[in-house]
This record gives structure tokens, C-alpha cells and sequence, in this order.
């Protein structure tokens, strides 16, 4: 469980997901029997299919409210009939993908993020969300730039016991959305933690921080859990979606969601995942068309020898040993994780000054340096928060 290039801690490593289903008492599609209980999302394409859905369903989980889909549990038997229906357009499994796996700031040097600092840019006005496990809403280093939260899956109460965080005397979380892992909060701390002369710093300090919990305590959330996450990101009109999680499958349910996201104005950003070494193992949702792929690099700008690759990378940063924030404290952490955040809180940079994202991706990318690494590896090169807001490397007075 604990793995990676330098020896340090990388918890939550990298699951493989859609064989299970996280509700107790419910069984995985593919192998269930006619009558067994399935947990599965739904696309409808008219009103008579929503509600044949409904109809269909034991137990209804969640229906979205901008997205044709409902997350329910039924007999097998039920979905499979649903499958035949022309007012259905898929049903799938309610899988689950994991919080991808964890590691100083030097991250923020190498990508020259405190030359923009010094410049005055400080992503002030950009809204980034934190697609993750929550983030500690009491953080020296991250409460004065937290906005709105809003939890998709329970705090203090995950997939396993005894090693979820809890909040105060009576073993409760502050905030619904609060951090009971560390993931959520390590990943803020990269892309937005204080310039106060403490702690870290983040690629951007003032922009504002949104927690979208859609993970639990014990780093997994299901498709529709993430699902709505970003369709609520969406909705808020925020700029920057950074998800640090994925999983080897895909769900239509989650293309859906990315896909009305990118086209509601969101740059969605995401981990490439943990894999490697390996040549084509991107992992779900990075391997969207619509979400920014991101792969690791460590302190000699060499890849990081867990970092997926693949032909969807788009831009590497710095993932290996990264020093952020962690609920209470700091703790350091490496994944292709911690590499996602680095360019969140870059392209919140850019949109705080007007662009849009999919102008904040291109200038990203096209901005980037070479690190004589293949694009399989790091896409169009490594991250340079400097050069993309025009800052030369040496503007650092």
C-alpha cells in the first residue's frame, strides 16, 4: 500500500474500480443474479425515460438536476429491461474510483509560481474547486481563501473505520465538507494555500477554494458521487475543477458531467493517475477529451517513475515528495496527485485575468517548457506559472 520513487508515503495508491459497488446490500452488475440488487446510473433521453427509471426503481439515490441522469438501486432484472428501452440511453454500474495516491514546495519553485507572486499575481477572484476528499475548513495556511463547500458523500463516515479524522469532542466534523483523509486538503494547500509566512505557499494564494467532498474518508467515491460534484461546480459558475482521483474505467454518467462542465465555462483538471512505468495507462476521467491531463515530474525533471503516461497527457508538474497541507499540519506526499493542483492553481491564475478555459488550457500548454521528456510522458512540457501570465523567470523582485 505505501509506494512510490523516493520512499515516501503515497497512501490511497491507486484502486482499480467498476467490480464493486460501495452500498452495503448491493451486488456488482456483471455478476449479479436477475433478482439481486444493483446500484446503477441511468441516462434518460426524454421525461418518459426519467420516469420509467424512477419507476423502476427500489431505492433512488440521486437524481441529477442539469444532467438527463438518475443514480438507483433495483433488481438486476429491472436494469437489464431498462437497457432495451429507446427512452434509456445507457445504464451502467455505479462504480467507484479512489482518491489517487500522495508528496515541498519545491513544486512551487520549479514552476516559477513565485515570480508571479511577486508580480502581484495572486489568482485573486478565480474560484477553484477542490473535486476530493473535502478540505480542512480550520487550516492556518487555507481558511481566509475557503468559499463554499458542499459534501456529495458523508464525513466521518467511510469506507473503512478507525482511521477517519473527526472534528472536535463529540468525534464529528466541523463542516459537512470537511477533510477526514488529508487528500483534499494536501491538494489545496498546493494550488491555493496563504502567502502568510507560515507553512506553504500555493501556485496562486488568493484565489478562493471551494470543497467539493465527493470522496470519503477512506478516498472513494462512487461515479455519481463525482458525477455531481462536477455538475455543482458547473452550476456555480466557477472557474477551475482539480481532481485528484480516477479509476481504469470509464462511466457515461461521468462523461456526461465533464462534458457539460467544459461546456459551461469550467477548465477541469485532472490527475493522469499512478500506474506507471507504463506507456498508455491514463486513467479515468484525465483520459477525457475535455478534462487536462497531468503527469509528474520529481526535483531532477525526470518522470516520476509512478506516473501514468500516455497519448491524453497534456502538461506535467511537479508530484514527487510535495510538501503541503494536511488536516492539523503538514505532511509531504507523492502522486501524480500532487502534480494536478499545480496547474489548478496556474490556470486559476489565468482566469482571475480574464481568460477563459479554453483559452487557459492553450496558454497552459503552450507556454510550457521543454524538459526533454516525450509527450507521452509530459504532453507540451512542464508547468511555468510565470511564462503563461507573460512573467520572465528573472522578474522576481
Amino acid at each position: 500500500m505505501f509506494d512510490n520513487d523516493n520512499g515516501v508515503l503515497r497512501r490511497n495508491v491507486l484502486k482499480t474500480v467498476g467490480g464493486s459497488v460501495a452500498t452495503v446490500g448491493a451486488t456488482g452488475l456483471a455478476g449479479a443474479d436477475p433478482g439481486d440488487t444493483v446500484e446503477v446510473n441511468v441516462g434518460f433521453s426524454s421525461e418518459r425515460g426519467r420516469q420509467q427509471a424512477l419507476d423502476a426503481a427500489s431505492d433512488v439515490v440521486r437524481v441529477f438536476n442539469s444532467l438527463d441522469i438518475v443514480t438507483a438501486k433495483m433488481p438486476k432484472q429491472a436494469a437489464t429491461a431498462l437497457e432495451q428501452n429507446p427512452n434509456i440511453r445507457y445504464v451502467e454500474e455505479n462504480g467507484t474510483m479512489e482518491a489517487l495516491a500522495q508528496t515541498l514546495p519545491w513544486g512551487i519553485d520549479r514552476v516559477d509560481a513565485e515570480v508571479a507572486h511577486a508580480n502581484g499575481e495572486t489568482g485573486k477572484g478565480a474560484d477553484i474547486a477542490i473535486i476530493d476528499t473535502g478540505i480542512d475548513s480550520d487550516h492556518p495556511d487555507l481558511k481566509n481563501n475557503l468559499g463554499k463547500g458542499k459534501a456529495f458523500v458523508s464525513c466521518g463516515n467511510g469506507g473503512f473505520t478507525g482511521n477517519c479524522r473527526f472534528y472536535g469532542n463529540n468525534n464529528t466534523c466541523r463542516k459537512p465538507w470537511d477533510d477526514d483523509n488529508d487528500h483534499g486538503t494536501h491538494c489545496a494547500g498546493i494550488a491555493d494555500a496563504r502567502d502568510n509566512s507560515k507553512g506553504v505557499v500555493g501556485v496562486s494564494t488568493k484565489a478562493t477554494l471551494h470543497a467539493v467532498k465527493v470522496l470519503d474518508c477512506a478516498g472513494s467515491g462512487t461515479y455519481s458521487d463525482i458525477a455531481a460534484g462536477i455538475e455543482y461546480t458547473a452550476n456555480q459558475g466557477w472557474d477551475v475543477g482539480s481532481m485528484s482521483l480516477g479509476g481504469d474505467s470509464g462511466s457515461q454518467a461521468l462523461q456526461d458531467a465533464v462534458e457539460y462542465a467544459q461546456n459551461n465555462g469550467v477548465l477541469l483538471v485532472a490527475a493522469a493517475g499512478n500506474a506507471g512505468p507504463c506507456t498508455d495507462c491514463v486513467k479515468y476521467p484525465a483520459k477525457y477529451a475535455e478534462v487536462m491531463a497531468v503527469s509528474s515530474t520529481n526535483d531532477n525533471d525526470n518522470l516520476s517513475d509512478f506516473s501514468s503516461q500516455g497519448p491524453e497527457i497534456e502538461i506535467a508538474a511537479p508530484g514527487s515528495n510535495i510538501y503541503s497541507t494536511v488536516p492539523g499540519g503538514y505532511d509531504t506526499f507523492s502522486g501524480t496527485s500532487m502534480a494536478c493542483p499545480h496547474v489548478a492553481g496556474a490556470g486559476g491564475q489565468l482566469m482571475a485575468n480574464g481568460y477563459d478555459n479554453a483559452g487557459a488550457r492553450s496558454q497552459l500548454k503552450q507556454t510550457a517548457e521543454s524538459i526533454n521528456l516525450s509527450a507521452n510522458e509530459s504532453g507540451s512540457g512542464l508547468l511555468d506559472a510565470a511564462a503563461a501570465l507573460g512573467l520572465d523567470s528573472s522578474d522576481s523582485t
